[in-house]
């Protein structure tokens, strides 16, 4: 047992399973001349998750029980797991000296079932002898195939383990890693086949209550899964919602196509002229590439197993792009001022939309209990399918996202997919896979209703939706909860291929500035590792205008990241804010500025301003006197016609005063004047959490909020 775990050491069960043919049960004759048939034995080799540790009712909910529930009568499931047991030999409580494996062999399965080596993790153990875990790990495989030469043999990689384990940042995250590394390099060396129990639960905390140990659901969890690799059975052919007819597929990209269906079918995939083929794997997945398309409209897509067909009939070959955040990305066009006088222009067969709304929303009430089992169950998402923009489908969308892809349309002229998923509310840790947490700040998913790390706002509505129980927030699952949105709205929108992403959020996390800056590229890479694109473009809508505090130093934060993240880019909004909603209904020009970054950025239209001016250095030149220089500032003026107004100086940090004079001078460079400071250090700009700054370019496009140090007077010599 762990000495860190709360009571018993975790047991890891792997599945064996040789051959890779399904064993049928066998006949065998009697005394009296007559045949019966032999059932296939099943052996579920592991520790306390095997055996079922910490469930309320052991004897029936532990997974060997429900798994043998599932596969009938035709099979005898036996459960083999040792509370405790560690894989290596040389560990310090190993499988091999206790009855349940001699028990095991003696069974002599066809199917062996494998989850061990979570015990292996203890500081005595894996840092130790985590050179010998391949070795015994093929020994205990060749100890079965010695009794019987066809078992069956499928190895199960390692079931989540949860930050809130004493030692995880200590050693234990990363040894598990090695070990997540190691089992499918034992699988393949040893000819098995490899399921994954820690993938059938990553994104299911709140079915393992302490962390370590799934509860009765989650041990349902872990015998479907083994259920699903012994049968074959994965429900037949299936693809992600977000295929439907009228998709728009990305153009000059090889086209990654994934989806599932039974174990060994052969998928064939066609599109215009191009077929591609495949094989589903053990684990019900299956992908072809297809070569890169150029725009196209009018194409029918073939996904076939041999039995099923599927086809989307009237696919678009253009460019897709994801519009995600909070609420103001989620401001759905109808609300916004111009659609009353834009609203006949939204027909347009050729912008696709695909809006991911959800079916359960945070409101200032608790959420039924219907509604709590639904976000339990990740079931989150309404039904939705592509369709094209009309004045019915458009004003249900987000209103930035719906400007921008028709400002894509106009100027690109080929078709325009947009998928709108963005929560109103939701901060960004909701949005990153629970694995990057893990990694890079795991102390956020540890209670979040109650940490630190998570704005008081957001904690407010998560206990308000779920309510309270004995005193204590509820565990239901919640929209904000750390990692929940990525899972239930970015991994199955499964890599389907897009452009880029535009990103309107960071009102959920303006209580942390600093918190943000590590949560922001946090999120991108997140997004990029799951679109293995690692350049995915990221265009984002700094915080506009409203009385809130921290906002002026929280949109400076959000300037310096575009000068410092690769391939993002930023656009203003603090010039279309509204002093008394954080929603301000001006949503045309900000999608609008998007398009502008993204034809310049993306698309290579150089001719596009991309961006108002944006501050390169501040100099001093003279006592008293500063020149700010600026790219992206030609034809500098105002966007009211009056003197450039909040600029302000300080010598000391902090302690701003405004200046005297500000004159943009014929190069497109600003002069400021405060005299009663002859030694300037530090310039600012627009500081203030309602701006009315007004310094644009020639293209009416604004400067941002900006803090920037003065570079002194080089001595005389």
């Amino acid at each position: 047992m762990l000495s860190y775990f709360p009571k018993s050491l975790l047991a890891l069960a792997v599945i064996i399973i040789s051959g890779g043919v399904l064993i049928n049960a066998k006949n065998s004759s009697t005394g009296n001349g007559k045949t019966e048939t032999r059932k296939t034995k099943v052996a579920c080799v592991g520790n306390s998750i095997t055996f079922g540790y910490a469930l309320k009712d052991r004897e029936n909910n532990n997974y060997p029980r429900q798994l043998g529930l599932m596969l009938g009568d035709k099979y005898e499931v036996g459960n083999f797991g040792r509370t405790g047991a560690t894989l290596m030999k040389k560990g310090h409580n190993p499988y091999y000296n206790w009855k349940e494996y001699k028990e095991a062999i003696e069974f002599a399965p066809d199917i062996v079932v494998i989850h061990l080596g979570v015990n292996d993790l203890e500081p005595r153990d894996y840092p130790k002898f985590g050179d010998t875990f391949v070795g015994d790990y093929v020994g205990l495989i060749d100890s079965f195939r010695n009794v019987n030469p066809n078992v069956r043999v499928i190895v199960a990689n390692l079931s989540p383990l949860l930050p809130p384990i004493p030692r995880f940042k200590a050693g234990l995250r990363d040894w598990r890693d090695s070990v997540r590394v190691l089992t499918p390099v034992v699988a393949e060396y040893a000819g098995a086949e490899l399921i994954d129990f820690g993938t059938a639960l990553r994104d299911r905390p709140n079915l393992i209550p302490d962390n370590i140990h799934p509860d009765d659901k989650g041990a349902t969890v872990l015998a479907e899964t083994v259920r699903k690799a012994i049968t074959g059975d994965y429900g037949g052919l299936q693809m992600p919602p977000v295929f439907s007819d009228g998709m728009v597929l990305q153009r000059n990209v090889p086209l990654n196509i994934r989806g599932i269906a039974n174990a060994g079918d052969k998928i064939t995939v066609s599109l215009g002229q191009e077929t591609a083929t495949a094989v589903t794997d053990n684990r019900g997945d299956w992908s072809v590439t297809l070569p890169p398309f150029k725009e196209n409209t009018g194409l029918t897509l073939s996904i076939s197993d041999g039995t099923n067909k599927l086809l989307y009939k009237d696919v678009a070959v253009g460019e897709v792009w994801l519009a995600s955040g909070q609420s103001n990305m989620a401001f759905p066009l109808r609300d916004t001022e111009s659609f009353p006088r834009d609203s006949a222009m939204t027909t347009d067969p050729l912008l696709r939309l695909f809006n991911m709304l959800p079916s359960v929303e945070v409101e200032l009430r608790e959420w039924t209990n219907e509604e709590k089992e639904r976000m339990d169950n990740l079931d989150y998402y309404k039904p939705t399918k592509w369709e094209s923009s009309t004045p019915e489908t458009a004003k249900d969308f987000s209103g930035v996202a719906w400007y921008f892809g028709k400002m894509m349309r106009d100027s690109l002229n080929v078709p325009v997919g947009i998928i709108h998923n963005a929560i109103g509310g939701s901060p960004t840790e909701a949005w990153i896979d629970i694995e990057t947490l893990e990694h890079q700040l795991p102390e956020i998913l540890i209670d979040w209703r109650n940490s630190e790390f998570v704005q008081p706002w957001v904690k407010e509505r998560g206990i308000m939706s779920t309510g309270m129980k004995d005193g204590v927030p509820d565990g239901h699952r919640h929209s904000f909860e750390p990692s929940y949105l990525y899972a239930t709205g970015i991994r199955p929108l499964n890599a389907y291929p897009i452009a880029g992403v535009i990103w309107y959020q960071g009102e959920s996390n303006d209580h942390n500035i600093q918190l943000h800056e590590q949560l922001f590229p946090m999120m991108q890479q997140s997004w990029r590792n799951t679109w293995e694109n690692p350049e995915l473009p990221f265009l984002y809508v700094q915080l506009s205008s409203v009385v809130r505090p921290s906002w002026p130093s929280f949109r400076d934060s959000q300037r310096k990241m575009a000068k410092t993240l690769p391939n993002v880019a930023m656009v203003v909004s603090s010039d279309k804010g509204d002093s008394l909603d954080i929603h301000p209904k001006n949503k045309r020009d900000i999608g609008e500025r998007l398009g502008r970054q993204a034809l310049n950025k993306i698309y290579n239209m150089k001719h596009v301003t991309p961006q108002g001016p944006d501050i390169v250095k501040a100099e001093q030149v003279a006592p008293g006197t500063i020149i700010l220089t600026f790219d992206y500032a030609e034809g500098l003026t105002t966007s009211d016609g009056l003197n450039p107004r909040t600029f302000e100086i300080a010598e000391i940090k902090d302690m701003y005063a405004g200046a005297e004079t500000v004159e943009i001078l014929p190069d497109n460079r600003i002069k400021i004047v405060n005299m009663a400071l002859p030694n300037p250090r530090f310039v600012r700009y627009g500081w203030q959490p309602v701006t009315n700054a007004n310094l644009v370019n020639g293209d009416g496009l604004p400067a941002s909020t900006f803090k920037v140090d003065v570079k002194p007077l080089s001595p005389i010599k």
